[in-house]
């Protein structure tokens, strides 16, 4: 449950920062918010900088985007690792309706999209509305509180994460600039030797840290994006602990039952305590394997830093000018892509693979409530923005602009629609209470 209780306060923060956000942009201080996306930001060893592109130092923007960005593509990675081991998507039959209902989800608003808007330059951004937001559309599930049976929340995380794998495939095809591929055949040279690693579990967690910025840092000069980097790192992270649940078990009773106690009780340790206590924390940093232990340790740092830090650094909409410049085709296109197409899509494609017995609806779950969840998987704010930058800021700052505001009218009215349908349809007491009565 930690996980969504993260990804809930993450999702309440990002809201207050994007609104900071937009409050800024359009404020006498808006030139200061400027400047701070402008400041050059630089890691030099010697003459060399690591934070630079082509040569040039990565201002504010840049490093949010391609270096603290990567960072929670690592950590995406890592969820999506631990979904195909264990999770939602470790089964055939588990992963089967999340991965239909996430391609409708991904195909049919590009297909609005193109409907509205298929004309060069505005064209190139039909891929933002295909994402789901996982920290905003479990904010605004947990409004509803414990009348949202567990069946929903998993099948929106399960979709979502699904998404985010579509995702990073497009980034990946779609977003790569002036190939150099020297870079791109070292850094491939250092993830075959990180699975090599991985394979023969060995878990020196430095080794994978200091690799993967390497392979961050190739990427960044290759031409394919450097968020990508983090997603391919996560994949080799060893999953395995280096030692079983039933032996840690054994240990640890065995150092409880050995451990020295002392008549005369001290605030210092024996050298014979000392040393029993620092065998089981040996054995539990053993038990936890590397893929759980940066799982855990970065969701604190990316929900409520790098996420936060992302939508002030991206959701200044400027609101100034005319309404022609501000309200154009993409506005339209982004946000009925996210508030018509990706419902429908969700819905159609879960409804299809029901009617033809390929999947079964999630526990505790009817038509009506799933169509709430699929107007909520509208609710595409990280990585829709993410992709609005790939696709405008280097061609129009003007349709950059509204691709934001796309994107936060399709967020908002999803979230409305998705939770007043939710509230209407959803028991008004949740189903344990039920039953103990």
């Amino acid at each position: 449950m930690s996980f969504f209780r993260h990804n809930v306060s993450g999702g309440m923060l990002l809201i207050i920062m994007a609104v900071l956000a937009i409050i800024v942009a359009n404020s006498p201080w808006s030139s200061y918010y400027n400047e701070f996306l402008n400041h050059p930001i630089s890691l030099k060893f010697g003459s060399f900088n690591l934070l630079s592109h082509y040569g040039e130092t990565l201002n504010m923007a840049g490093f949010i985007n391609d270096f603290l960005m990567a960072i929670f593509f690592f950590h995406v990675g890592l969820e999506i690792k631990r979904e195909v081991l264990v999770g939602e998507l470790s089964t055939v039959r588990k992963a089967l309706l999340p991965i239909i209902a996430a391609c409708g989800g991904m195909i049919t608003p590009v297909l609005v999209y193109y409907l509205i808007d298929h004309t060069a330059p505005g064209c190139s951004g039909s891929a933002i509305p295909m994402a789901t937001d996982i920290a905003f559309s479990l904010g605004a599930l947990s409004i509803l509180g414990s009348r949202v049976p567990l069946g929903l929340k998993v099948f929106l995380t399960a979709f979502a994460v699904a998404d985010d794998i579509g995702g990073i495939l497009v980034i990946a095809l779609f977003y790569a600039t002036n190939l150099h591929l020297g870079f791109l055949l070292i850094a491939f040279a250092l993830i075959a030797l990180l699975l090599i690693a991985s394979h023969f579990n060995i878990q020196h967690k430095g080794l994978y840290i200091f690799a993967g910025i390497a392979i961050w840092y190739l990427f960044l000069q290759s031409g394919v994006h450097s968020t990508v980097a983090g997603v391919l790192v996560a994949f080799t992270i060893p999953a395995r602990p280096r030692l079983k649940l039933q032996k840690y078990i054994s240990r640890i009773r065995e150092s409880i039952q050995s451990f020295p106690i002392s008549e005369n009780e001290s605030i210092v340790l024996t050298n014979d305590q000392l040393y029993e206590l620092k065998n089981i924390e040996a054995a539990s940093n053993k038990v936890i394997s590397p893929l759980q232990y940066l799982e855990d340790k970065l969701s604190g740092f990316v929900n409520y830093i790098i996420l936060p830090l992302f939508a002030f650094g991206n959701a200044g909409i400027v609101l100034s000018g005319s309404s022609s410049t501000l309200f154009g085709l993409v506005t339209f296109a982004v946000a009925l892509g996210l508030i018509v197409g990706k419902p429908i899509g969700l819905f159609s494609f879960t409804w299809i693979s029901v009617k033809l017995n390929l999947v079964s609806l999630p526990d505790d779950t009817d038509w009506k409530s799933l169509w709430g969840v699929c107007c909520l998987g509208g609710i595409g704010f990280t990585v829709s923005l993410f992709l609005a930058n790939l696709s405008f800021a280097s061609i129009s700052p003007e349709l950059l602009n509204q691709a934001k505001l796309g994107i936060v009218i399709g967020t908002v009215a999803s979230a409305i629609i998705g939770c007043l349908f939710l509230n209407k349809t959803l028991p008004h007491q949740p189903k344990t209470i039920e039953k103990a009565e």
